[in-house]
């Protein structure tokens, strides 16, 4: 399968002036245990405790460009402080925004293939794949940027 990234900070940038000022400091809750039940997957009341998710900004700050940038995902679950359809809403229209061809590269993956991408200004996803005869193998390193 392929992995598509998602340019949050160019889909900030393309967002109208009203739309910008809208997101200004709302936070959204983002739960594991949301975007797996999205795709069917159950939890038992005490399994969905033991994954109470996160608080972020919709929109953040990156701090050594000082560019704006969507933190938003398929575990963004709801915005905090909205009634839950109009909050969703919201975030399936961004969503939907971000993800326009604009914003997107797909990488087709190959044998030694090494994709480096700054997690706090992408959104990314496998695309679907055949997992019987495909080999997925990855590697994840994580810095530290000392300037965050």
């Amino acid at each position: 399968g392929d992995t598509e990234f998602a340019d949050m900070r160019a889909a900030y940038d393309a967002l109208g002036p009203a739309m910008k000022a809208r997101l200004e400091g709302l936070r959204v809750r983002h739960s594991i245990a949301y975007s797996r039940q999205t795709l069917g997957f159950e939890f038992s009341a005490e399994e969905a405790k033991q994954l109470p998710g996160a608080e972020h900004p919709l929109v953040r700050t990156l701090p050594r460009s000082g560019r704006k940038s969507l933190y938003l995902a398929s575990h963004a679950a709801e915005i905090v402080g909205w009634n839950l359809p109009e909050g969703r809403l919201l975030l399936r229209e961004l969503m939907e925004h971000a993800t326009q061809p604009q914003f997107v590269h797909r990488h087709a993956w190959r044998a030694g293939d090494l994709v480096i991408w700054d997690n706090r200004a992408t959104m990314h996803r496998a695309t679907p794949f055949d997992d019987a005869t495909q080999r997925r193998e990855l590697r994840r390193v994580t810095t530290l940027d000392i300037a965050a």
